[in-house]
């Protein structure tokens, strides 16, 4: 059953002032990884580029393969993105103190919780997210507010980032980050509808999956990895300087679906 109608309710009863979607800070994330993609394609950047959106991969990187850290992605995930776009450009459109906003991501994922604390995810001494709750946190939070929670009624997202794309909703989905970043690349290079681009090949539970595409007349090898222990054979390829790909999206998390939301409650 899909209730972020419900879950938006529930959050408002409990206090927050504001709920966003999630999905339309992944729509900025496939913007800016898009972006750097096609940026080291074409003016030989560091190859492959890996995804950086999943905290848990990201750690495990950095206690690994710290010598190769050069090829994963300079872009936050997209609640770290979020936070930090709702304490700037929200916070400047709407006139509200920055420092009088507490932004809370609702992750499926414990890690995000270890990402929102990280030294170099705050500006001038102001975090991007100041909490992060799990899924399970929530839900008891909202048995304890003695919200009956199947008798909610639906409410939407708030505007004006209660709407994303059909990337940002792909993007919960282990392909679904690599899928909607060619999308977005290919429609940059070519100009063509993403509503008509598909890549079956990236989308499933298999926990390496690969596909060879032409991009702007180009031959671009791409490959979608769910897993710790399938992350470390794509690495060690790297390492021995036998990788084939050009762009490697990576999670944690096998077989990956994840969703999430944001609350933000202004601290007056």
């Amino acid at each position: 059953m899909n209730s972020k109608g419900k879950m938006v309710t529930a959050l408002k009863r409990i206090g927050f002032d504001k709920v966003f979607d999630t999905n339309t800070g992944a729509d900025l994330t496939i913007m800016e990884e898009a972006n750097e993609f096609l940026e080291r394609l074409q003016n030989g950047g560091v190859l492959p580029m890996i995804t950086s959106c999943s905290p848990g991969w990201v750690r495990f990187a950095e206690k690994n393969y710290g010598e190769l850290l050069w090829h994963l992605s300079s872009c936050k995930s997209p609640h770290q993105m979020f936070g930090a776009i709702i304490k700037s450009y929200f916070a400047e459109k709407y006139g509200i103190d920055r420092n009088k906003i507490c932004t809370v991501s609702v992750m499926p994922c414990i890690a995000k919780k270890y990402e929102c604390s990280r030294e170099e995810m705050e500006v001038d001494g102001l975090r991007d997210v100041d909490y992060v709750l799990t899924t399970r946190e929530l839900a008891r939070m909202i048995k304890q507010a003695n919200i009956d929670f199947i008798e909610l009624e639906e409410s939407n997202f708030d505007d004006p980032m209660g709407e994303a794309t059909g990337a940002g909703a792909i993007f919960g989905t282990t392909g679904g980050v690599m899928e909607a970043a060619i999308r977005t690349a290919v429609d940059t290079l070519e100009n063509r509808s993403v509503d008509r681009i598909n890549y079956e090949e990236v989308r499933g539970e298999k926990g390496i999956k690969e596909a060879t595409l032409n991009v702007a007349d180009r031959e671009v090898k791409i490959a979608v990895v769910s897993g710790l222990a399938n992350a470390r054979k794509i690495m060690e390829q790297i390492k021995s300087g036998n990788c084939p790909y050009h762009f490697v999206e990576i999670m944690a998390c096998p077989r990956r679906m994840c969703y999430g939301w944001r609350a933000t409650n202004k601290k007056f």
